[in-house]
């Protein structure tokens, strides 16, 4: 889709209404898993109480993009095989890739994650078997291969959801009850919304744990740099606690943008590649769903400038931005962003914010929308995006809240914020 320029006859009640920004370090824990497969091994052997000798045994692999973690399905498999046990991998992904059992196995090769480099087969369908009900009436589903072994085995990571709050988020649980529900079961779930998804998710897992041969769970927390900071072995016995400790650790291991107050936060680029909505909104404060409250300090404007390349034109997100550019908007697929969208049943995500003809009228909107501020007075973060947060710009106001700190470190001094010639940020 194109969109004409609008020459807009507005003035900026200053010359120049761009504020000096400089270059930020951000710091967080570094704590980490030196030996990612030792560790999964390690974990493993708190199976072994279990007889699995002889077994088919299903290993659940997730499509997010999880650091090592075709490492860790490697390592849940051969221990596996040393426990005698004979291993295939499921994909545990609910309507990821196109919905379809060939899509999910290109997803998990996307991952690292194939026959050869995991040394067990990938059995992958959509077929589902109904195994129980929710009181509210709501079927539970599972994976039809994966209710057919002799037991199950998840990999997945625990973190924060990016649209809803509870003690049981993204985990252990949210595979059971989405992961393996496939299409059929994350289109059921997402009908009842997010703002259910607190209750829903942990009660359809105790179902499944019930009724289904779960054994173990391999979680992987990570901390604010991308690496796994911990891997723990849980016995299916266990979920219920170790899942809502593990997400409570994952709530405070998280990267964000640690300095107060921001007037304007410039987001460089958006992308599903990024975050499931796009930008994440345990780093930015907005969510798509109504009435979830992150908790965090309110950001009176945000401008996004981009998309990602390997989002495929998917802006899932989009609308929790307040000014988008023009190169960004040109390259929405709004096919596959409403797709994704309906499916979520949450459609203020796809709404476009104001298109402005190119990065610099984006920002400069953003500052003169913003009340009472001068260049020398406005609070303005610019990240690449909501991943990458160790390296931030910050305007001059913010300096005088980094002074002192452990976990911030001004790089260089104050400069203009750089456009190109085409007046788009460098």
């Amino acid at each position: 889709m194109k969109f004409d320029d609008i020459d807009l006859p507005i003035h900026s009640r200053d010359e120049n209404p761009f504020p000096n920004i400089v270059e930020v370090e951000q710091r967080f824990s570094g704590r980490r898993v030196e030996n990612v497969e030792a560790t999964v091994r390690t974990e493993m052997s708190k199976l072994a109480k279990a007889d699995v000798s002889g077994k088919k045994i299903a290993v659940a692999a997730g499509s997010r993009g999880i650091a090592a973690i075709d490492k860790v399905v490697k390592a849940t498999v051969a221990a596996l095989k040393e426990m005698g046990a004979e291993p295939f991998i499921v994909p545990a992904m609910a309507s990821h890739g196109g919905a379809t059992a060939e899509g999910q196995i290109g997803v998990l090769a996307d991952l690292g994650i194939t026959e050869d480099l995991m040394g067990a087969p990938i059995r992958s369908s959509m077929e589902i078997i109904e195994i129980g009900k929710h009181p509210d009436g709501m079927p539970v589903f599972f994976d039809k291969i994966a209710s057919q072994a002799d037991g199950v085995v998840l990999c997945c990571r625990v973190k924060p959801h990016t649209d809803f709050r509870g003690e049981w988020e993204s985990g252990l649980y949210k595979m059971l009850a989405i992961g393996l529900a496939k299409h059929r079961g994350a289109v059921e779930i997402h009908s009842r919304g997010f703002q259910n998804f607190h209750h829903l998710i942990p009660a359809a897992g105790r179902i499944i744990l019930e009724k289904m041969p779960i054994l173990f769970g391999v979680a992987i927390v990570e901390n604010a740099y991308h690496e796994p900071m911990l891997i723990e072995g849980v016995p299916a016995v266990d979920f219920e606690e170790r899942d809502k400790a593990l997400q409570a650790i994952s709530k405070q291991s998280i990267a964000r943008i640690l300095v107060p107050k921001i007037d304007v936060l410039v987001i460089d680029e958006l992308g599903k590649d990024i975050s499931g909505s796009g930008m994440d909104p345990n780093v930015m404060g907005r969510c798509g769903t109504p009435g979830i409250d992150f908790g965090m300090e309110h950001i009176h404007r945000v401008v996004v400038c981009d998309l990602t390349e390997a989002t495929h034109g998917n802006a899932c997100g989009i609308g929790l931005a307040d000014i988008t550019t023009r190169r960004c908007a040109e390259k929405i697929d709004f096919g596959k962003t409403y797709t994704n969208l309906i499916t979520a049943t949450v459609l203020g995500g796809a709404m476009l914010p104001m298109v402005l003809k190119h990065d610099r009228e984006a920002i400069m909107i953003a500052i003169m929308t913003c009340n009472n501020v001068t260049p020398q007075t406005i609070r303005l973060v610019r990240i690449k995006n909501t991943n990458e947060l160790t390296r931030i710009h910050v305007s001059e106001a913010v300096l005088k809240d980094i002074e002192g700190r452990d976990d911030l470190t001004v790089l260089g001094s104050p400069g203009p914020i750089p456009f190109n010639a085409e007046n788009n940020l460098i």
